[in-house]
């Protein structure tokens, strides 16, 4: 099911992207800057303001994935609604921007649910020396088919007119996510399954602080993703970079979706393996440095052809983190406290990078792109040296045995 489940998510991130497809999409309805950064903004905001909630859910989900699904269920269906709202609303450029972002806003408050419910789940159901190599062959299989569907992406926004080349492309990626739901909702759950520890909202609130003081590795790895967290939380600009400095066509669009989703099928197949070899903290030192070099790249040389590898750098050390976390969080938590440090874990990482990404906004229009890839040369570095000099040690003695 896992297997299943990266062939059927994968292909949507080709097709419902923020990082290419949604900020081409709202740069041809006229939408300003800071337009494009609140869509932006919303996938970190939204799930911040929505996991809490989620996390006290999945604590009390008797079971899981059946939960999950249903969660799951309601978000694509919303969006369903806004793709058929897409005529309706054609030619009220203004009126079909606002209409966008309140159903992306929408689609995004379920995203809350995604990391309290599927990092459980991985831990529980998936054996330690699999869980990146069965993840990864489903994701990286997925990510080919998204390949496909980016090929698409030209040509049907050059031969169906606007707005249903863009209903078109929505549609293909709501059918798979549609698929996505029915992947979780048949997932088997052993009888050994250890429940998680039930908490009311309130406790679930009170316990996120003392999570924090509870463990000193726990504290390192949410240093190191916030700074890997606000890099890839700036990955769409990199997409308005190449519109606004190298008047990037449809056709260059569909490169950078193709790219990202190449990128990620390397990405899916080669990190499975390092952290099933060698451990997610690893993959994260990886995954700093690819986000430093692409900083470095952006900064030194002013080419369309680097910034495409630059994008592809990113979008590596983006599955990189994405696929670390996960398995560093069920490092560094008791199992049946995991919504609960995923929780914290994704509260902390998500305020800072949405803060970041809306400052970003009038900079940009005052200043140019130079500042934010500054940030991300730094986001990079600091990132590194959290990783090498404090979390490795701190989970090399969380892990010896105790002093008798």
């Amino acid at each position: 099911m896992f297997f299943i489940d990266g062939i059927s998510f994968m292909p949507t991130m080709a097709l419902i992207s923020i990082s290419a497809v949604i900020p081409y999409f709202l740069d041809q309805l006229g939408a300003s800057t800071f337009h494009i950064a609140l869509a932006t903004a919303m996938t970190l905001i939204c799930v911040l303001i929505t996991q809490p909630f989620f996390g006290y859910i999945a604590s009390r989900a008797a079971i899981m994935h059946k939960t999950f699904s249903k969660i799951l269920l309601m978000q694509r269906l919303s969006f369903l609604i806004f793709i058929l709202l897409i005529p309706v609303f054609a030619g009220y450029n203004t009126l079909l921007i606002n209409l966008f972002l309140v159903f992306w806003c929408i689609f995004n408050l379920f995203v809350g649910s995604y990391a309290v419910f599927f990092t459980p789940l991985v831990i529980r159901l998936l054996p330690p020396d699999k869980r990146g190599a069965m993840r990864g062959i489903g994701l990286a299989i997925g990510s080919l088919l998204g390949v496909g569907m980016s090929a698409l992406i030209p040509a049907i926004l050059s031969r169906i007119a606007f707005p249903y080349n863009y209903m078109t492309i929505f549609s293909i990626g709501s059918f798979f996510l549609l698929v996505n739901v029915a992947v979780f909702y048949n997932m088997r759950q052993s009888k050994d399954f250890e429940p998680n520890e039930p908490m009311s909202m309130t406790q679930y609130l009170k316990q996120m602080p003392s999570s924090i003081k509870e463990s000193s590795p726990f504290r390192a790895m949410i240093l190191t993703g916030i700074f890997l967290s606000i890099a890839n939380a700036i990955l769409p600009y990199y997409t308005l970079y190449a519109i606004r400095e190298f008047s990037a066509t449809d056709t260059h669009i569909a490169i950078l979706a193709g790219l990202a989703i190449l990128s990620s099928a390397f990405a899916h197949i080669t990190f499975g393996y390092i952290l099933d070899r060698y451990g997610p903290r690893v993959v994260a030192v990886i995954a700093a440095c690819l986000i430093i070099t692409a900083g470095a790249l952006v900064l030194t040389v002013h080419s369309l052809i680097f910034l495409f590898v630059a994008w592809v750098l990113a979008n590596l050390c983006n599955i990189g983190t994405i696929l670390s976390v996960s398995l560093l969080l069920g490092e560094v938590s008791p199992h049946t406290k995991l919504p609960l440090y995923v929780g914290v874990y994704v509260t902390i990482t998500m305020a800072l990078s949405s803060v970041i990404v809306l400052v970003l906004a009038p900079v940009l229009e005052n200043m140019g792109f130079i500042p934010l890839f500054v940030i991300v040369l730094i986001c990079g570095l600091l990132s590194l040296a959290v990783n090498v000099l404090v979390l490795r040690k701190r989970l090399l003695r969380s892990a010896a045995p105790p002093a008798e």
